[in-house]
């Protein structure tokens, strides 16, 4: 046979673990760490915000935590992309809550943080449990 007289090839297959609009397996495994990280980070934010410029703060430390939040879950296409920045969040929270020996704390104990803690795990919960998304054409 002559190049000219093959036969076209087949197309390839889709990966079964992974179609055509959902990333790569490893490239996923990247994006949790990053949402770990960045859900740490809006923790932090959020905590120093909330009680800086309360109430407009606390609106906007919850709306930092939903945008992480259903990031996540647009960025991965699953609820692990929601726990895993949910993770981040709740550790930097619980590790700024304990405060120091001498005393010091970063919150307060007032109903503002309650609300933060409180509100931002619902949040985080809601977008976990969201139906599943549908990609957009290209």
């Amino acid at each position: 046979m002559t190049a000219q007289q093959r036969p076209p090839r087949p197309a390839r297959a889709e990966h079964p673990t992974h179609g055509a609009g959902q990333p790569a397996p490893g490239a996923r495994y990247a994006w949790y760490a990053v949402l770990v990280v960045l859900g740490a980070l809006v923790g932090v934010a959020g905590s120093l915000v909330q009680a800086a410029w309360f109430p407009a703060g606390l609106l906007l430390a919850l709306l930092g935590s939903a945008a992480v939040f259903y990031g996540g879950r647009r960025a991965t296409g699953n609820q692990l992309g929601v726990a895993a920045a949910g993770a981040g969040w709740l550790v930097a929270i619980v590790l700024l809550s304990f405060g120091r020996p001498e005393g010091d704390g970063l919150f307060g104990g007032g109903i503002g943080e309650m609300v933060f803690l409180l509100g931002g795990m619902a949040v985080a919960v809601m977008c976990a449990t969201m139906t599943r998304l549908s990609r957009p054409a290209p």
